[in-house]
């Protein structure tokens, strides 16, 4: 089942789930957290909570995209209370990609950077063998739920940054239920958006790199994620295409499980406090930024993958900080 939010034409909120171009609305349903939480109460799943509601009225979903009215597919009311977090080096990439990277591999572990390491042991323990964890991945914090543009809506270039360029990824979205554990909704498309000449200049950077926005959506996606899925990430300049690339995703083409991942992020008691929801991205191995492309003001950013449905689409715009060196008051 694929799931939006949306605003009403009164400006309140909905839930629909899609179903070829319409959007079919879920009768008194304002929130997807609202339909999770009814379904931890029930013991049932999203999917049949979504299924009990019945059938509202069916909207042109080409129609709320167009009219920006489609919001992010989760949220949180409050939202300090929506952790933005993700890991890095989980994916293989393309087969030529991964070709290059074995043979850098080869030599011994003391001539490696800490980035290749780090990748080397994730494809030597990410994916364990029975029920124990296997090695723990990069892991890096974006911000809080605040973050997070709409489809459709802009990705903020501080004036501080360097850059500011796409991660085409999945998120895995979750939330916490009364007894602190972490249930998963499902997943959705996102852009993970980072600074890659700030990361670049030192990878000790990494951790002011990623606190920028991001988006997900359009749509959650309930359910297992398939083993190998594949997409494309587009830049757009003036409405044409200025770089593509094929990206790929799912255990398939990954270092790392998904349940590798998850547990390495939950193991932490901060992370299961009941009623947080978590956006939590699982990395990507095709960066426009590899590719010598540099990012302007206006170029959107167009991420499609087929088991997602509608692309998710963001516009590049500068902005002020708003905070200036020397701005902290003394009380």
């Amino acid at each position: 089942m694929r799931i939006i939010q949306f605003k009403t034409e009164e400006g309140g909120r909905g839930v629909a789930r899609i179903e070829g171009a319409a959007a079919v609305s879920v009768p008194g349903a304002v929130s997807v957290i609202g339909l999770a939480t009814d379904a931890i109460v029930a013991g049932a799943s999203l999917e049949q909570i979504v299924a009990t509601k019945g059938e509202g009225v069916r909207l042109d979903y080409a129609g709320l995209l167009a009219e920006g009215r489609v919001l992010p597919p989760v949220d949180h009311p409050d939202p300090a209370h929506c952790y933005v977090t993700g890991t890095g080096l989980t994916h293989l990439g393309s087969a030529d990609a991964r070709d290059r990277m074995h043979k850098k591999l080869e030599g011994a572990e003391d001539a490696l950077t800490d980035s290749m390491k780090m990748f080397r042991w994730g494809l030597e323990g990410g994916k364990p063998k029975g029920n124990g964890a296997g090695v723990q991945p990069e892991w890096f914090y974006k911000g809080d739920g605040s973050i997070i543009a709409a489809p459709g809506g802009d990705l903020p270039l501080p004036d501080f940054a360097l850059d500011g360029g796409e991660e085409p990824e999945i998120a895995g979205l979750y939330l916490v239920g009364p007894d602190g554990r972490p249930r998963r909704l499902g997943f959705a498309l996102g852009n993970e958006y980072s600074d890659h000449v700030t990361e670049r200049q030192n990878y000790l950077y990494l951790a002011h790199s990623k606190l920028r926005g991001c988006a997900i959506g359009p749509e959650l996606r309930t359910g297992p994620l398939p083993a190998a899925l594949a997409g494309e990430s587009r830049i757009l300049r003036d409405g044409s295409v200025v770089w593509r690339k094929p990206f790929l995703s799912g255990e398939g083409n990954m270092s790392h499980t998904i349940a590798n991942l998850e547990y390495h992020h939950f193991k932490y008691a901060l992370f299961r406090r009941p009623g947080d929801l978590h956006v939590h991205f699982f990395g990507t191995a095709t960066l426009s930024f590899a590719d010598g492309i540099r990012a302007e003001p206006g170029d959107v950013f167009e991420i499609e993958m087929a088991e997602f449905g509608a692309p998710l689409r963001n516009r590049l715009a500068p902005i002020a900080s708003g905070f200036a060196y020397g701005g902290v008051a003394s009380l």
